[in-house]
């Protein structure tokens, strides 16, 4: 992992490999943003002019590498664009400073020592730019053997990521300022930690192996994990879980996590859909849209790693995330278009399409969460491409039965840098899964699809619960070229959606 170091301003500039500063766009031309001082005056306060005559124009995430004047001591440069310049009793907020840090150390990737000389006004302001370094120092790697695995970059593969990082003008002694740098690096630890569960093969993450891995980590962490096996399954009556699960030669799991807090006053339950391959079921995917489905476990391993960040954070409130785990495969045991499965709820669910196959394993965990009473219920998953046709693949969209609950969601979302939007569960659709011959049908209406989806969940929530679904079917996996910091591949999208949440019902607001 990265190392992350915090060293006051005014101090000489530390013996590094590259300095990281910002530039935005000002009224004028450029602007180099506060914490650049030392580098700026090094370049005889012209580091802006320098910058244009190269063509540099401050653009979010836009990153320019220079040689370093003899004044400093390092051999590099590197300035990164922050957007638009604040007003003069602004500031340049937290979510631009988390991008610019991981455009930056995205581009450092192959480096062993970069100090990040970015505004650093507050506490917030070191989180953040913790946060997006970390985050965006990230490279999936596990793989990758011999000349395609260097430090340096000199193989065939992709550079290893920069490996200690210095935040100068935090201040270690401070006690904000550690506290907001140890939540950072406990953060984006896990949150790293389900982008690798991502992007690992099915052959290696199926579902005995996600559960051991949580097993392990709870050890580490203090959490209490309990595993229900395929006979445990049965035993319990969990039907929709079963039904996906039995075409497939790895057999499907149900796993506890439980994180307890000795002066908790709140309780949350978090459910994720954890298909660690989606072939479609007799209901195959079209050719094309096969290759990424090792990604639809994201929900399960976004739950995984809150519960675990309550942990090591030590917020005060109970959390439990339950990870619904099968993969989904044709074959002679599959289940089949027209069977009719019995829910854990006792519900009769028909069949319409294997494809819909999510909301079955979430409906028999939500149904166990509920048993245990808790304030809310959050389930996630990759859950609909309904949900990527309404708000493309940077946008989850968030459910729920309670309006408050859900724009609290929404504005925590927001808080955090994730983008999200609030969806409606509209009263008409139901009536579209209507079955003649069971309680329920797994589809509906085509159009409106992702709403379905939210409205099959919530027949399953328990009375008076309160309960959101976030569908993060489009930002979960990224196909296309890296951004600020986020990876190509697994993002880890809501984790930090959800630690927020806990964080704020630790405090006494729920929403």
């Amino acid at each position: 992992m990265t190392a992350l170091t915090l060293k006051p301003a005014g101090a000489s500039t530390p013996r590094v490999d590259v300095v990281v500063v910002g530039v935005a766009k000002g009224a004028k031309g450029l602007v180099v943003a506060p914490g650049g001082e030392a580098v700026d005056a090094a370049f005889d306060g012209k580091l802006a002019t320098v910058l244009e005559s190269l063509g540099a124009s401050g653009s979010e995430g836009e990153v320019t590498k220079l040689p370093a004047p003899a004044a400093l001591k390092t051999p590099v440069v590197l300035v990164v664009g922050l957007g638009a310049a604040p007003a003069k009793d602004e500031t340049y907020g937290t979510e631009p400073l988390r991008r610019a840090a991981g455009s930056a150390a995205r581009a450092l990737a192959g480096t062993k020592k970069a100090a990040f000389a970015l505004p650093l006004e507050a506490a917030e302001d070191v989180a953040a730019v913790a946060e997006g370094a970390l985050l965006g120092a990230y490279a999936f790697t596990v793989y990758l053997g011999g000349e395609k695995k260097t430090k340096n970059g000199n193989g065939n593969g992709p550079k290893l990521p920069l490996a200690e990082i210095t935040l100068l003008g935090a201040k270690p002694r401070d006690k904000d300022h550690k506290a907001a740098a140890e939540r950072a690096i406990a953060l984006t630890e896990e949150i790293n930690r389900a982008r690798d569960l991502i992007n690992t093969p099915p052959n290696d993450l199926y579902p005995e192996s996600f559960a051991a891995i949580a097993v392990a980590a709870g050890k580490e962490h203090g959490v209490k994990v309990e595993v229900l096996d395929e006979k445990a399954l049965v035993k319990g009556g969990f039907g929709g879980i079963l039904g996906v699960g039995q075409g497939s030669a790895t057999p499907p799991r149900l796993v506890k996590l439980s994180y307890t807090h000795p002066k908790a006053e709140k309780t949350l339950a978090l459910v994720g859909k954890g298909i660690t391959y989606d072939s479609g079921g007799i209901s195959l995917k079209s050719p094309g849209h096969n290759e990424t489905m090792k990604c639809d476990m994201s929900g399960a391993a976004a739950v995984f790693a809150a519960v675990v960040s309550a942990a090591r954070l030590g917020l005060r409130v109970n959390v439990t995330a339950w990870l619904a785990l099968a993969e989904n495969m044709p074959s002679g045991s599959a289940v089949r278009p027209g069977d009719v499965l019995r829910m854990y709820s006792g519900k009769t669910v028909e069949v319409l399409n294997t494809d819909a196959e999510g909301r079955l394993v979430l409906a028999d965990a939500i149904t166990r969460a509920s048993e245990e009473a808790p304030d809310a219920i959050v389930d996630v998953a990759t859950l609909t491409g309904a949900m990527m046709m309404a708000l493309g693949s940077r946008t989850f969209g968030i459910m729920s039965n309670d309006d408050a609950f859900r724009t609290s969601l929404h504005e925590i979302a927001s808080e955090v840098g994730e983008a999200s939007w609030p969806m409606p569960l509209p009263a008409d659709l139901r009536k579209g899964m209507d079955s003649s011959t069971a309680d329920i049908a797994n589809m509906g209406e085509r159009m409106g699809g992702g709403l379905v989806a939210g409205l099959f969940l919530k027949e399953f929530v328990g009375e008076g619960i309160t309960w959101a679904h976030l569908d993060i079917a489009g930002p979960a996996f990224h196909e296309g070229a890296p951004f600020g910091y986020t990876p190509k591949g697994g993002t880890g999208s809501a984790i930090r959606t959800l630690v927020r949440l806990a964080e704020r019902t630790a405090d006494g607001d729920l929403g």
